[in-house]
């Protein structure tokens, strides 16, 4: 196979190119979510670091459970410092009128005094036939996450949706796997009741 270069035109600029032709792309969203299978706990296998996670989090997971007004209660959970962390927050359709899987999901910060309301979108770019692994993600492209109903993932299902992210326009290098123990911890022992977690979050720690 041959490839040719236009005159005054560099490798980095074609990929700058094509990644901002990505960038572009509609993104495939799931449609016909069945929101009760989806319901229940989800490990976190990998993310995109964010100002909203501490990154010393381990052990990171989400609790789903459907209300009856049909939106739904969101639990997240992560370990930092060997500290429980959480924030409780709820999930509803962008649009109910519509059949994609585009969620808003809304919480209050900061956790010790929840009173600023923050949105932010969920968008499930892929789940599975048993509703055992997810792709999430959201219009911008500035965050991700890998979801699994165990704490952990084989090489290839991972790979699998490394390449479907990637194929949706995703920077999967900045992807970040999750750290978990066996047996996954339970909701006793020490909580973080002062948000210190929020706090590192936001400096980056």
């Amino acid at each position: 196979m041959f490839c040719y270069f236009d005159k005054g035109r560099s490798l980095s600029h074609i990929t700058k190119r094509n990644a901002l032709t990505m960038a572009n792309k509609a993104m495939e969203v799931v449609k016909g979510l069945d929101l009760k299978r989806y319901m229940g706990r989800w490990y976190e296998i990998a993310c995109f670091p964010s100002r909203f996670q501490p990154s010393d989090g381990v052990n990171t997971r989400a609790n789903y459970t459907l209300r009856d007004d049909g939106t739904v209660n969101v639990l997240n959970e992560t370990w930092s410092g060997g500290k429980r962390s959480f924030i409780e927050g709820y999930a509803y359709k962008a649009d109910p009128n519509r059949d994609e899987a585009k969620l808003k999901v809304k919480f209050w910060v900061p956790p010790f005094l929840p009173v600023i309301p923050i949105t932010g979108d969920y968008w499930v770019l892929y789940i599975d036939h048993d509703y055992q692994i997810a792709l999430i993600g959201q219009p911008t492209r500035n965050y991700l996450w890998i979801l699994s109903r165990k704490n952990y993932l084989d090489d290839e299902t991972y790979n699998e949706l490394v390449k479907r992210a990637k194929d949706e326009g995703y920077d999967v290098s900045k992807l970040h796997k999750t750290p978990h123990t066996n047996p996954p911890p339970e909701e006793e022992g020490l909580v973080d009741t002062k948000g210190v977690w929020w706090i590192k979050s936001l400096l980056g720690k």
